[in-house]
């Protein structure tokens, strides 16, 4: 399946992500910046596997977030303190049905939105103290996500992959919605194990 995927962080886990989803056909965009978008542009990105063959993606687009379109699905392979400073921005990559998919491992900043709790859909105040990210990205744009491989960006447009190839998605809801079904779709064509959790946190 064909998805238009923009990736901010184009990392570590950004860049493994992005070579196999564009090699199994989806259209990536990555997010970056100084001497890796640079490397990204002139030369795609490249991931060495886990027994030291190489995939290369060619047809990987790359820009400053400043430059980027509007996209289906947008990846914050970022870290956690990396979001908020650019969660404004965020939004120039959103069109009103994209879905930001959040890889960062940790209580996220949409915990409480749609739960069922007393607390429900109130910012997280530790991990997003100004409500930034649920202001500027918005809950209801959010895909949960967890992260299970290591990898580490060895040269500017080079990831290795040190091993894993999970990743398990959720809405906040816990529904199958088809934006998450679809998604996770493309990502096991792509040749990751990805669960769909009824209970993502």
């Amino acid at each position: 399946m064909s998805l238009n995927i923009a990736i901010v962080g184009a990392g570590a886990i950004g860049g493994y992500l992005g070579v196999k989803l564009a090699l199994s056909g989806c259209k990536v965009t990555f997010i970056a910046r100084g001497e890796n978008l640079k490397a990204i542009q002139a030369r795609g990105m490249t991931l060495i596997q886990e027994d030291g063959t190489e995939l290369h993606a060619a047809n990987v687009q790359a820009c400053s977030i400043e430059e980027a379109a509007p996209h289906d699905y947008v990846f914050l392979t970022l870290k956690s303190h990396q979001v908020a400073p650019v969660a404004q921005d965020i939004a120039r990559l959103c069109h009103e049905r994209t879905a930001v998919v959040t890889m960062q491992n940790g209580v996220p900043w949409w915990y409480f939105y749609k739960l069922g709790s007393a607390h429900a859909n109130r910012p997280l105040e530790s991990v997003d103290p100004q409500a930034t990210q649920w202001q500027h990205i918005g809950p209801e744009r959010v895909i949960g996500a967890v992260v299970y491989p290591a990898a580490e960006l060895v040269a500017p447009g080079v990831v290795k992959l040190i091993e894993g190839n999970r990743f398990t998605l959720g809405e906040p809801s816990g529904e199958k919605s088809e934006r998450v079904t679809a998604l996770a779709q493309a990502m096991i064509a792509a040749g990751f194990k990805t669960p769909v959790s009824s209970d993502i946190r």
